[in-house]
């Protein structure tokens, strides 16, 4: 019986999981972004060698972020998280803009894979409050966003450090996920 009520509270409310990967070059704040996410606050942290994986529960819905190294070295390993997910986080440094054409065409080889076809894509402009930073519609541009026809995605300006952004991205994925994106 309890099980009854479990799946119907979970129908009435919207509780739903989503397997979703924070993919980008490395540098880009993907780690940063992960655990201010989940914890509320700035972690030191260091290059990621392989993954973390973490849980942050949002507007009733349970991400489980996958935050995938982003070495040069590592990318190619990143198809081995590809099954399973509905959402992408691709996070830029909009403040490395010596590495937007490499961040444009690791973006555009992920959106080409076939188990990502139907994933929505969250893109985070990170890295705003340094001087030299393109806005989102800069990095929209520079990533060629609007070639992207055939799925649902947004682009928020964001500051990991300063946690700007971060859950606006989050409210709009959270929204276009419960209404069936993905």
């Amino acid at each position: 019986m309890g099980i009854v009520f479990t799946r119907l509270f979970s129908s009435l409310f919207g509780n739903k999981e989503a397997r979703i990967l924070v993919l980008g070059l490395d540098n880009a704040g993907k780690t940063t972004i992960l655990y201010r996410l989940q914890m509320g606050e700035v972690v030191s942290t260091i290059p990621t060698i392989g993954f973390n994986v973490e849980t942050v529960q949002y507007n009733n819905i349970k991400f489980q972020v996958w935050d995938l190294g982003g070495q040069t070295s590592i990318r190619p390993y990143w198809r081995c998280y590809f099954p399973n997910t509905q959402a992408i986080i691709y996070v830029v440094d909009s403040s490395d803009t010596d590495r937007l054409v490499v961040a444009k065409e690791e973006f555009h080889a992920i959106l080409e894979e076939e188990e990502l076809k139907g994933a929505v894509v969250l893109l985070y402009a990170n890295k705003q409050d340094l001087p030299g930073a393109l806005d989102d519609a800069a990095i929209t541009e520079a990533l060629e966003l609007h070639k992207i026809k055939n799925r649902q995605w947004s682009i928020f300006k964001t500051s990991a450090l300063k946690g700007e952004g971060l859950f606006e991205g989050l409210d709009w994925l959270s929204n276009t996920l419960k209404s069936g994106g993905g």
